[in-house]
């Protein structure tokens, strides 16, 4: 068997005691939260995405080894289990190669092998096979025939079956064929119907080497032949593929190994039951294989932007101490507008009709002037769907001569979330149109915590996530999440049952009973009474513990990232050096250790978890958000008609795929970095090597399209 250990920490480029310890912590119920943050020591620092890959490898592989013992049973019951088959068994290290070798062992189904099994054809295609033949196939058929085989032909048809069969389940060979295939193949494209106009026109006469082709391209063919627009099939170098088989399934007779000497009465009919084998058996499913491999090194690789789009979009700095009003635009039902206060309460909601078919653009200023002055509104937050263009007209003239700014807010998923059991528990009292516009404010609040209430999949973090394997994508996405979540931390006594559900340990369950827990007991005072709501026992606790903040505490540690667990070991750091907990309080301490290797082995504490506390007393309860750019806010809006090229302008990035980046200069229509476009400097692999979503860049106009509303930009300003 696979040592699971040696093989993750090979893979992931780690020592092996880190990998044990890891799989140790793991297998003990630990998040991975909770080990990437108080178990530095035993795994030797490894972050959180490296503990997260390490979890799914371990999955996988454990998946693996059971299937093996699956296997080995199966063919030991049958009786032909031998030691070198074990041993190859053993040996693999993926599912389709374990399976390629259990494939002959395997309960098949009815097949045109099985029938001419089942006539008693089988030993006439093992004498044909062996090759070793005196005399004619037709000779040597005539004694197989019977009620059932009634002539040669049927006979020898027979035996081709068998034959193309058992080439079929020769693992080496399936291994050899989808390895050339994806080296030399080419998947060819074409459309259905040459004469319908799609977005998939670029691939109606296309073809491309399988080694090639990357992601994108992957994602978009699949999901044109899904729509029923493109034909898909993969064009093998079938030469090399048949030279192959029959340099392994012929026997040369010949003592030359240069010259080729065959069995003249069966090598023709070999060679006729190799081609069958190879079009009719394997071919297709090799195909389908490559298909597959295709789209899951395509998923795989996409959904590392999407994760690092999300966790972007997650840890956008808060706009803090800000009354916001959040703008729902549209046409024909009007705006829905909802003044949310400093702590996301819901101060006044209303609807203007600015825009087409009403135009009501004086009673909307009155209206929306009005409730700035009302509630001393600071920003206004405006969702960027339909009708945000006319909106963002309507509002700049609103806040002129003011000191409100306006934003603009990625708005997808809103809908989702106005319209969920979530959201009516949480606003009973608001129809779903104010519920969105609600939301749209509390994202530019606290994105973390308004997006964690809508499904990642809904919030619109790459191209074609949609085509994807969904189950994956969800599971990887909610890694995102809490991992977001979990590093910034969350307020006990403010926080969301939907919001602290994602922190280490928490279950939905358990973060309803503790909502419910602070509304029949007032506010948090202290961490150790999260251990009298229902479900927290002592492990719970010691996952949770150190994510929840009490910013209102009796001890200032419960409004750190510092874990219940080292309090002793904080109390006895602030003696040594002359502070207590007041010093923490009142702004924070900044100590300097001369020898940390001395004072972790004096305070019995690792040098990782050491130099974490030494960080929280510094700058105690720190955001990590803090250190990243802040929204845009704007005053004015200008025109698409407005740009020209060679205008400088400074944009913020709203997505990144594969061939470029997307940034908000201020228009309707965001403009396009081409990854060639991002810097001058250096080669660019992917543009997450150059930006991230929310960064503030300078870009230069290089072309302007009013018509098809597209702009293209550079960075190499």
């Amino acid at each position: 068997m696979l040592s699971i250990e040696r093989t993750i920490a090979q893979e992931l480029n780690i020592k092996s005691w880190q990998a044990e310890a890891a799989i140790s912590l793991i297998n003990d119920d630990n998040t991975i939260p909770f080990i990437s943050r108080y178990r530095k020591e035993a795994t030797g620092g490894l972050d959180d995405d490296t503990l997260r890959q390490l979890n799914e490898r371990l999955k996988y592989l454990v998946k693996l080894e059971d299937r093996k013992r699956q296997i080995l049973n199966n063919i030991e019951k049958q009786g032909k289990l031998t030691k070198d088959l074990e041993d190859e068994i053993n040996q693999a290290t993926t599912m389709v190669e374990l399976e390629d070798l259990y494939r002959p062992y395997k309960a098949k189904k009815q097949t045109r092998a099985s029938k001419a099994r089942e006539k008693g054809l089988e030993k006439l295609a093992y004498t044909i096979y062996d090759q070793n033949l005196e005399h004619s196939i037709d000779e040597e058929a005539k004694l197989y025939l019977n009620d059932q085989v009634q002539t040669i032909e049927e006979a020898k048809q027979g035996a081709n079956d068998i034959i193309a069969d058992i080439i079929s389940d020769k693992a080496y060979f399936r291994r050899f064929i989808r390895d050339i295939t994806i080296k030399k193949g080419k998947l060819i494209i074409e459309a259905k119907d040459k004469e319908i106009s799609s977005e998939y026109e670029m691939y109606y006469n296309y073809s491309e080497n399988i080694s090639d082709i990357v992601q994108h391209r992957v994602l978009a063919i699949n999901r044109g032949e899904k729509e029923g627009i493109l034909k898909v099939k993969i064009e093998a170098p079938e030469k090399n593929i048949k030279f192959f088989l029959e340099d392994e399934v012929l026997i040369n007779y010949s003592d030359n190994p240069n010259k080729l000497i065959t069995n003249k009465y069966t090598t023709n009919f070999i060679k006729e039951a190799i081609d069958d084998s190879y079009k009719r058996l394997i071919a297709p499913a090799i195909e389908r294989e490559i298909r597959n491999i295709l789209t899951d090194v395509a998923e795989d690789k996409s959904m590392v932007v999407f994760k690092k789009n999300l966790e972007q979009l997650l840890m956008q700095p808060p706009i803090t101490k800000q009354t916001v009003l959040g703008w729902d635009p549209a046409f024909r039902t009007g705006c829905k507008l909802a003044v949310v206060d400093p702590a996301g309460n819901v101060l006044d909601t209303a609807v203007v009709y600015p825009t087409e078919p009403q135009k009501k653009i004086n009673e909307t200023i009155t209206t929306v002037r009005e409730l700035i002055r009302t509630y001393d509104v600071d920003v206004i937050a405006l969702g960027n769907g339909t009708a945000s263009r006319e909106s963002e007209q309507v509002i700049s003239k609103i806040i002129e001569n003011t000191n409100v700014q306006y934003a603009i807010v990625n708005e997808a998923g809103a809908s989702v979330y106005s319209a969920s059991e979530l959201a009516r528990d949480e606003f009973p009292d608001y129809d779903v149109t104010e519920r969105g516009a609600i939301s749209i404010a509390r994202r530019l609040q606290d994105p973390l915590a308004e997006l964690v209430k809508i499904d990642p999949k809904s919030i619109g973090v790459g191209q074609y996530q949609h085509d994807m394997n969904q189950k994956k994508l969800s599971q990887s996405l909610d890694g995102i999440v809490e991992k977001s979540v979990n590093n910034v931390g969350v307020d006990l006594n403010t926080a969301s049952a939907a919001l602290m559900q994602h922190v280490a340990g928490i279950s939905k369950r358990i973060a309803d009973n503790i909502v419910k827990y602070r509304q029949e007991n007032g506010n948090f005072v202290d961490r150790n009474q999260l251990l009298k709501v229902p479900g927290i026992g002592a492990k719970t606790f010691q996952q949770c513990a150190g994510f929840m903040r009490i910013y209102q505490s009796k001890n200032v540690l419960d409004s750190t990232c510092v874990h219940p667990e080292s309090y002793d070991i904080v109390y006895a750091l602030l003696t040594i050096y002359g502070y207590d907990l007041s010093d923490v309080r009142n702004g924070g301490v900044e100590i300097k250790v001369e020898d940390i290797e001395k004072i972790s082995e004096e305070l019995g504490i690792g040098q990782w978890t050491l130099q974490d506390i030494l960080d929280e007393l510094k700058k105690p309860g720190r955001d990590p958000r803090d250190e990243l750019p802040t929204p845009q806010l704007r005053k004015d809006v200008m025109d698409i008609e407005d740009l020209e090229v060679d205008m400088v302008l400074e944009g913020v990035v709203r997505n990144v795929v594969d061939f470029g980046a997307f940034v908000d200069i201020g228009v309707h229509q965001d403009g396009l970095v081409h990854i060639s476009e991002l810097t001058e400097n250096r080669f660019v692999k992917h543009p997450l090597d150059i930006v991230s979503i929310g960064d503030i860049v300078e870009v230069r106009v290089l072309d302007v399209d009013v018509e098809r509303q597209r702009i293209s930009l550079t960075m190499r300003v």
